[in-house]
């Protein structure tokens, strides 16, 4: 194997540990509060302003389908409700409820003190180097991915 392989191989590898660890740490900080991490994750994403599934599950980089199962089970617990969507009569929009906004304002102080951990462990500096570090990593696979679909 090529040492531009072997890179290749590492970044997968240590960013699929990652995901595992941060969902770890996902569902000990949405647990107590009735989530799950993927329940996070979609109402994460609908804070803002409301999405279309697509456009979560675009945003999260996770399917359709697994988006539109977590959003119809939020929608079942009164987290989530789909609203009309001008853009696209068919394509819903998922927008939060006074319920999930009150679950996610709920996960605050633990994700506060998780993140301040986290960060007075490895730095500030650190942190914001590695952020940079994936987030240059994620735009340059979707443009290669892009690139490789012809797109």
């Amino acid at each position: 194997m090529s040492e531009r392989q072997e890179l290749l191989s590492g970044l997968a590898l240590t960013t699929f540990r990652l995901n595992g660890r941060f969902l770890d740490v996902a569902d000990a900080l949405a647990t107590p509060v009735g989530l799950t991490a993927a329940h996070w994750q979609v109402l994460g994403a609908v804070l803002e302003a409301p999405l279309p599934v697509s456009g979560i599950a675009r945003a999260m980089g996770i399917t359709r389908q697994s988006v539109q199962r977590i959003a119809d089970l939020l929608a079942a617990k009164g987290m989530v409700e789909y609203r009309p969507n001008p853009a696209h009569r068919r394509a819903k929009l998922v927008a939060p409820t006074a319920a999930g906004l009150e679950a996610v304002h709920r996960i605050d102080p633990a994700h506060a003190a998780f993140a301040d951990r986290l960060c007075d462990t490895i730095g500030d500096v650190r942190a914001a180097a590695a952020l940079e570090a994936l987030r240059l990593l994620a735009d340059t696979l979707d443009a290669l991915e892009g690139e490789a679909q012809g797109t």
